[in-house]
């Protein structure tokens, strides 16, 4: 059997054969399978040398190629157990790279870890504590605290620091070591001979759980702050900080001076980031620092000397971080390099400047940053184009649209962005065009014609990315038709042949948009003259004036489609000629686009266009285009006699135009957003049971995935009576039965419907758009921009905002996402340090007993058997008095006892003794502990 073993490890291969032979082949599946075949059969020998070498052989395959180890479990126990360093090494190693909390195996190296941990070699104790530091569970930081104590103090170095770094899984997996191991910790912080370099970064992750807690060590990692030389150390203790200044307004005033002295001072720069990342996160209410921040930014970071992109985006971003603590004169002062770097190769870069770059963004500017960046986006690449469109966007429409003053502008912005190649923001343009539709009612006009542009541009319907912004022109122009330049083009745009390449929902909308253009022009064909336009002179005063100056504005460039005026002739003669009720039918048919030939011409095309969808398989198609044939079918019976002879019309008696009339006041009701919190303000009415009869509907339904339906309601359509109509029908009693219904409801649930009363945003025409003058062409232009505007959050500017509808005061807070719970053994971790800082000694571990009295307090004394740690003079100063007090008390009460020799029964000491905790804990529960005042 010896011999046998012999010739195993003779012609055994070693790891370096193993990577030989990999770097050899040319598919390595077969080699690594026969590989695997012989490290199964080596692992079984009785030679702990072959043993070892295929163990080391298997971890390597499962480091590189994630071959599995777990089966081998029990073989790394044997190879740990070796009494041999080098074979110790390979199981220590193995452990740390296959075991977990749930490896069955690993509660049968809990001696081993111990034995190791007390070695005499610190190279086995080094060993045992970087695997404990890796594969520790519970029980093992639970069993091995009392050794991790020991090395805590340990006099070589080696050891000292590695304990004092495995002593963070300790805590992490056993809280309750923290009764018995935390002022130790504290000591190899406070320690002038030792290293603190482990010890802070203990404390660095402590900190980041719970900063709270640590306060009372602020004095120790002061000093460290004020005398150490170490550039890690330093990071680690500025981030420490950086935690515990917001907690306390008085210890980010004592840091300032030593902080701005290491940026003085140092050459490092990564010394350099954390003292500036400190000063903008947690120190920017001290103008001299900051400014100082700002300094060591532009020269150590923002050089254009230094081309290291590292460099360059750790600068951006710690101007970011500015930026977003209401300090944008510290971006303004490097505005050069953040447009400059717009176009720099780096991605990240690129990302970080144009963050900053919107930041910057305000009412007085928006208008250039945008021009700048929407021709930035034609020039870049798909991505950072999406995501300068994105910021755009955002940007823009942050808190109901406060940066923006000219809408019109805006309007016509997002319908250049519209037609980017690369843009792929359909969605967020859609929901804009729409909102912006809704909530400002004098934009209308100018999103009306966007909304046509965008229809009529067959190449769009191609773009899949565009499809949702097209569905969003096609409701626009259908809810608005009376807006509309040409409602006869607009039809034609919306039933074009090449709509059938949109998706069934977005068609749906086409559709629908095409009744309500149908429906438009045979009311204003049919209905009569007196209805279609009111006289001028029969209005209010004030509706007088606001027609007047609607007309004028409508007059100005394009001229927006208005029956009313063509019906009744050219110019200020309509209104003459309805006045004295003398104009005749012949000649405002002569000029009324609304011939009968046109009307019939609009039928055949609808007919024609949608005459196949009505058989189609998608219901919310087939059911709108059956909507629209059935109409059509009902009025093409019925338009041959709606002339008579004389040419005059005649169509009160006629069903059709009832429909029509019907139709009508069903539409004449505008419709406005909604808030999103207006079902929650409805109180459930008593007795209602809403769940009493869907106990089922799971069972039955649970099958269906129902979609949200992304579509848009039908809405209202708003014709021409809703601009000089508004008071008359507010005083006439509606007739229609759906109508009066709706008023109804509006008078009782008043609360959810938005004001129609206009009286106070002042007169309806709104100028036209705003044409920049002074255009920017290139980043040039927008760095001369001047700093007051680019600074400044408000601007005062010459035209008046339009009134934008705000539903809700919080109507755009965003909703903060569920916050994570606190794990409870983070809670339990961050308990037992406040009682061992703030004196809390009452409160002990389980599994403690009661330590023996020794009547002395001249040392650091420790006993491993109960568990108990003696209090250290180091830490009296950040101890609660009372707890002290109380049990010096406690002390003298025995020695009394002691001293008289009064002797009682065991019952009475027992009962002495409770009496005795029991003040102590009360006396704890007064005197709660407070956080000493360390920085006066």
């Amino acid at each position: 059997m010896a011999g046998s073993s012999i010739m195993e490890s003779f012609f055994q291969r070693s790891l370096d054969d193993l990577i030989k032979g990999l770097r050899l082949q040319v598919t390595e599946y077969n080699f690594i399978s026969k590989s695997l075949e012989e490290i199964k059969r080596e692992i079984k020998s009785t030679d702990i040398q072959t043993k070892s070498i295929a163990l080391e052989k298997l971890t390597y395959l499962n480091s590189i190629h994630s071959v599995d180890m777990i089966w081998a479990s029990f073989h790394v126990v044997e190879v740990m157990s070796s009494t041999k360093f080098i074979h110790k090494k390979i199981g220590y190693l193995a452990a740390s790279q296959s075991f977990n909390e749930s490896t069955d195996v690993i509660l049968l190296i809990t001696n081993q870890l111990r034995k190791d941990l007390n070695s005499s070699n610190q190279f086995e104790a080094g060993l045992a504590l970087e695997c404990l530091a890796v594969i520790g569970s519970t029980d093992l930081a639970r069993d091995l605290t009392p050794e991790i104590f020991t090395l805590l103090s340990s006099s070589k170095d080696f050891v000292r620091k590695k304990a004092v770094a495995v002593i963070l899984r300790v805590f992490n997996k056993y809280p309750d070591a923290v009764r018995v191991s935390f002022k130790r910790l504290v000591e190899n912080l406070e320690s002038v001979n030792s290293d603190p370099t482990a010890a802070i970064g203990v404390f660095c992750e402590l900190c980041s759980k719970d900063a709270r807690s640590y306060l009372p060590l602020a004095p120790e990692f002061y000093k460290i702050l004020v005398d150490s030389k170490n550039n890690w150390v330093l990071i680690k203790v500025l981030k420490v900080f950086s935690k515990l200044a917001p907690l306390e307004p008085r210890l980010a005033k004592r840091i300032v001076d030593p902080i701005g002295e290491h940026m003085k001072r140092t050459s490092s720069k990564s010394l350099m980031f954390e003292c500036i990342r400190t000063v903008v996160t947690c120190l920017t209410d001290y103008e001299v620092i900051l400014k100082l921040a700002v300094e060591k930014i532009r020269d150590c970071f923002l050089s254009d000397n230094d081309d290291d992109p590292n460099l360059k985006y750790l600068g951006l971003q710690v101007l970011s971080i500015i930026g977003s603590k209401q300090h944008l004169w510290a971006v303004v002062e490097n505005k050069e390099f953040v447009i400059k770097s717009l176009s720099d190769l780096d991605p990240n870069i690129k990302f970080e400047s144009l963050r900053l770059v919107m930041e910057m963004v305000s009412e007085g500017n928006v208008a250039e940053i945008t021009h700048y960046l929407a021709g930035a986006a034609l020039k870049s690449d798909p991505e950072f184009c999406n995501e300068i469109l994105g910021s755009i966007l955002t940007t823009c429409s942050r808190n109901v649209y406060e940066v923006i003053v000219d809408f019109d502008w805006y309007v016509s912005l997002l319908g250049d962005i519209s037609r980017n190649p690369h843009c792929q923001k359909g969605e967020e343009l859609e929901r804009q065009l729409v909102d912006i539709c809704l909530r400002v009612a004098e934009v209308r006009p100018e999103i009306v014609r966007v909304a046509r542009d965008l229809l009529i541009d067959p190449a769009l319907l191609s773009n899949a990315y565009m499809h949702r912004i097209l569905r969003a022109a096609a409701w626009i122009s259908g809810e608005h038709i009376e807006l509309s330049r040409n409602p006869f083009e607009l039809m034609e745009a919306l039933l074009q042949p090449r709509t059938n390449l949109l998706p069934p929902l977005v068609r749906a909308v086409y559709i629908q948009s095409a009744f309500k253009v149908l429906f438009f022009c045979l009311y204003s064909y049919v209905a009569p003259k007196e209805v279609i336009s009111t006289p001028v002179g029969d209005l209010a005063p004030e509706e007088s004036a606001e027609a007047s100056e609607q007309e004028a504005s409508f007059s100005e460039g394009d001229e927006y489609f208005d029956p009313r005026m063509k019906r009744s002739g050219e110019g200020h003669t309509r209104d003459r000629n309805i006045d004295n009720g003398q104009a005749s039918s012949s000649a405002s048919l002569e000029n009324d686009p609304f011939t009968h030939e046109s009307i019939f011409n609009m039928l055949n095309m609808i007919k024609m266009a949608l005459g196949p969808l009505s058989g189609s398989d998608e219901v919310e198609v087939q059911e709108r285009a059956r909507n629209v044939l059935g109409l059509i079918d009902l009025m093409e019976q019925e338009l041959p006699g709606l002339l008579d002879r004389e040419g005059s019309l005649r169509g009160e008696e006629l069903q059709g135009v009832k429909v029509l009339d019907l139709l009508q006041n069903a539409f004449s009701k505008e419709l406005g957003p909604v808030s999103l919190s207006a079902q929650q303000r409805v109180p459930v009415p008593e007795g209602l049971l809403l769940k009493e009869n869907l106990s089922e509907l799971e069972t039955v339904c649970g099958d269906i995935n129902l979609t949200p339906s992304s579509s848009f309601s039908l809405g209202s359509v708003l014709f021409v009576e809703k601009h000089n109509s508004q008071q008359t029908e507010k005083e006439s009693e509606p007739s229609s039965e759906s109508t009066s219904l709706l008023s109804e409801h509006r008078k009782r649930h008043g609360l959810y419907y938005l004001s129609a009363d206009k009286d106070g945003s002042g007169s309806n025409d709104y100028p036209p758009v705003n044409e920049l003058s002074n255009a920017i062409d290139g980043a040039q232009d927008l760095l001369r921009l001047p700093g007051q505007s680019v600074d400044s959050k408000k601007k005062s500017t010459t035209k008046r905002r339009p009134v934008v509808v705000r539903l809700d005061d919080g109507e755009e807070a965003t909703v903060s996402g569920v916050q994570k719970p606190k794990d409870s053994k983070d809670d339990m971790l961050s308990g037992a340090i406040r009682d061992i800082l703030l004196g809390d000694v009452t409160k002990r571990m389980p599994s403690q007993s009661k330590p023996s009295d020794t009547g002395k307090r001249n040392g650091k004394e420790v006993s491993l058997d109960t568990g108990h740690v003696a209090q250290s003079k180091e830490m009296s100063e950040i101890e609660n008095p009372s707890t002290s007090i109380s049990q010096h008390g406690k002390e003298r009460r025995r020695r009394s006892k002691k001293k008289d020799g009064e002797e009682s029964s065991q019952k009475e000491k027992q009962k002495s003794h409770r009496q005795g905790r029991s003040k102590t804990r009360q006396t704890a529960e007064i005197q709660s502990p407070v956080i000493p005042d360390f920085l006066l």
